[in-house]
């Protein structure tokens, strides 16, 4: 996980539409960026929905939320379209950004061990700067969560 006030790494992603977002295109604004593991799973499901919901909340605070997963675009599109979202979901099949950020770690399941995305929650301020980082994200209570800490 990144370090407060470190400054976060700038990136180039597709979203759900296959439009293209760099963290450069919110300079001078707020980002909220979290990570999850897959599209349509339970916990992935709760949590962006939640920002779905709360999602006027967090742009009257002045904060843009944008979510990412390795996910294909077509997948994100069929989880956005399915589940009703709101947010923007960003693509990265080559792990790129996912690496940059520090999320990419070894997990276990069922005895089993493997690589992948483990749910973290960044806030980062309008100079680019990680002024919050939570790697131990409770998918239902996240959105409520950072509203508290905004």
């Amino acid at each position: 996980m990144l370090e407060i006030g470190t400054t976060a790494p700038n990136f180039t992603l597709s979203d759900q539409n296959g439009n293209s977002h760099s963290l450069s295109d919110y300079k001078d604004k707020k980002v909220l960026l979290y990570f999850y593991p897959k599209d349509n799973t339970s916990g992935c499901t709760l949590q962006a929905k939640g920002y779905s919901e709360t999602l006027e909340e967090f742009t009257n605070k002045g904060v843009t939320v944008l979510a990412v997963s390795k996910d294909s675009v077509s997948s994100h599109k069929k989880f956005y379209d399915s589940k009703d979202l709101k947010i923007t979901l960003l693509s990265d099949e080559g792990l790129e950004v996912i690496k940059a950020y520090d999320v990419w770690k070894e997990k276990k399941l069922y005895g089993n061990t493997f690589l992948g995305v483990v749910r973290t929650t960044y806030l980062i301020d309008e100079n680019g700067k990680i002024a919050f980082a939570n790697d131990k994200v409770k998918a239902a209570q996240d959105p409520v969560n950072m509203l508290k800490i905004l």
